[in-house]
């Protein structure tokens, strides 16, 4: 698997190497904890595992792996975003916390 080599290796694969449609990629991650609502509907709750991905349908299940540590997590997505240049997820408060991650970082999605 090409997530799981990049992360072994410490290979960082840049966003412009893999599209959004892709079910791996590997680029900076963020959290987020406002709105009350997320793109889907649902109320938006900062203690779910859940995150936001431009193309990914609702409701798929990703794995995020930090590159820098290894740790990894499961999110359900169900928002949109992120909306800075260069991020391919948003993260839930919780998930975040749960990865460790603090402000951004270098993260690997493979839907599940």
């Amino acid at each position: 698997m090409l997530v799981a080599a990049a992360v072994m290796s410490g290979f960082i694969i840049s966003t412009s190497d893999m599209s959004y449609a892709s079910d791996n990629q590997c680029g900076v991650a963020s959290w987020y904890a406002a709105g009350s609502r997320t793109a889907n509907g649902e109320r938006m709750n900062a203690n779910a595992m859940t995150a936001a991905h431009k193309s990914l349908p609702f409701g798929t299940v990703v794995r995020v792996v930090d590159q820098n540590t290894g740790r990894s997590i499961q999110v359900r997505i169900n928002d949109r975003g992120p909306y800075v240049r260069g991020r391919i997820i948003d993260l839930s408060r919780a998930a975040a916390v749960r990865l460790g991650l603090h402000g951004v970082g270098k993260v690997c999605i493979a839907r599940i």
